[in-house]
């Protein structure tokens, strides 16, 4: 599918069915697959032949939905994961170990944040947060001789920074490591950053990939362009035989191409199985054939809300990249040209208070801890995913106490600008 556009990738990728073949992707709704002979099985142990013997590490559904998206951005190489904290978790994991040390945009999901500054410093990596619009200089003093990656998200949710990707791809390479995008709201259509130097890119796929509420879901991608040889020092899980996996050297073996995904397969999904089922797969894939037809709606709306609430008298701020005069305007028409996502943040002149005065009286926009969802859905951050943080915490994150998050959906335009005006009248 390398040939095709990004529209086509959508409707087509990851499955051409043969003669007499189901034409819809098939639901492979089984947990254990069978083989003629023990020495059948062990080669697919052995790593030594492609096939399937446990729905925990592998299921050929995940896979031709993941091949899809890796067709949709460009990569070498993709896994489905339970969900998209599964995948950053993987992605990062799976080359930095206990004493390592990681790079990553302060400005990322409070969610995403959490598993790095408490969870993941429980396992004895550390991280250091940078602002996205740190000077190069700020970046590269970052940088520790331990460190393993750096991370950041194309659009933070939900204070919508713009990551500065070749910036960042920059420094990254500078040091020998590679970079790792979490590309969930802008999603491929708007933007691929491996055409920017990024190296591994993540989704939630339960957003706008799946787009309508569905299945909880997660998706890596390799870019099969970092050179985990060239600095083998920095990887020794993947450039130096694992004693797990009777002693193969994924980047030997599997070259730039598939190392990363087949060691985080069959070494990481094969401890942790935060496997993708099957059937929230196929619901993926209906979400991936219409996401080139949904996502300009749903920055068509956003943009509309944007406009709206910019000179509203109650409202004291609005964030959108794809607005002009935006902070992100610039970097936004440049790595995302035809559009950002549909996700609006802004706050309010009477404060926190006004903020939950305007959330109560919505009736169109459902109050969810969803976003980048067909149907218009909101959040009050401070109260719900990002409850966690202090206040210095929040402020890093790019959110204030007021800051209300808006995913437009598809719905009209002007409907949701009508339901955000009779809730604005009660503050």
């Amino acid at each position: 599918m390398s040939d095709y556009r990004i529209n086509t990738k959508c409707v087509q990728g990851g499955y051409t069915p043969g003669n007499g073949e189901p034409r819809q992707i098939p639901i492979v709704q089984s947990t254990t697959f069978k083989y003629a002979t023990s020495e059948d099985m062990g080669k697919l142990f052995d790593l030594e032949a492609s096939g399937y013997f446990y729905t925990r590490l592998q299921n050929p559904t995940n896979d031709m939905v993941a091949a899809k998206i890796r067709d949709m951005e460009g990569g070498t190489a993709a896994m489905l994961t339970s969900s998209g904290q599964a995948a950053n978790f993987y992605a990062v994991f799976n080359i930095a170990n206990c004493g390592d040390h990681v790079v990553a945009s302060s400005t990322i999901y409070g969610g995403t944040y959490n598993l790095f500054h408490v969870t993941m410093r429980k396992m004895g990596i550390d991280f250091t947060f940078v602002s996205p619009d740190c000077t190069e200089g700020e970046l590269n003093a970052a940088f520790r001789p331990n460190t393993k990656a750096v991370f950041g998200e194309t659009i933070a949710n939900p204070a919508l920074t713009v990551l500065d990707i070749e910036k960042f791809a920059k420094a990254a390479h500078d040091h020998g490591v590679p970079l790792i995008i979490d590309n969930t709201f802008a999603t491929p259509v708007n933007c691929r950053p491996f055409e920017w130097g990024c190296d591994i890119v993540t989704h939630s796929t339960t957003k706008y990939m799946d787009g309508h509420g569905a299945g909880v879901g997660g998706c890596i991608v390799d870019s099969g362009r970092f050179d985990w040889m060239a600095h083998k020092e920095k990887f020794p899980g993947l450039c130096t035989p694992d004693d797990s996996y009777h002693g193969i050297t994924y980047a030997e073996k599997f070259g730039q191409s598939g190392a990363f995904i087949t060691k985080a397969t069959a070494q990481l999904m094969r401890d942790f199985g935060s496997i993708q089922s099957p059937q929230n797969a196929f619901l993926l894939n209906l979400g991936l054939e219409s996401l080139h037809v949904r996502m300009p709606r749903h920055c068509e709306n956003a943009l509309a809300v944007a406009k709206f609430l910019k000179n509203h008298p109650k409202i004291s701020f609005v964030t959108y990249p794809g607005l002009e005069g935006d902070k992100y305007y610039e970097l936004a028409q440049k790595y995302m040209p035809n559009g950002t996502c549909g996700v609006v943040s802004f706050g309010f002149r009477g404060g926190r208070a006004a903020a939950e005065t305007f959330m109560r009286h919505l009736k169109l926009a459902a109050i969810e801890t969803h976003v980048a969802d067909a149907r218009t859905c909101t959040l009050h951050p401070a109260s719900a995913t990002h409850r966690q943080m202090n206040d210095e915490e929040l402020a890093a994150a790019g959110i204030t106490p007021d800051l209300v998050r808006f995913s437009c959906g598809i719905e009209d335009a002007a409907d949701l600008i009508a339901d955000i005006e009779q809730a604005l009248a009660q503050v």
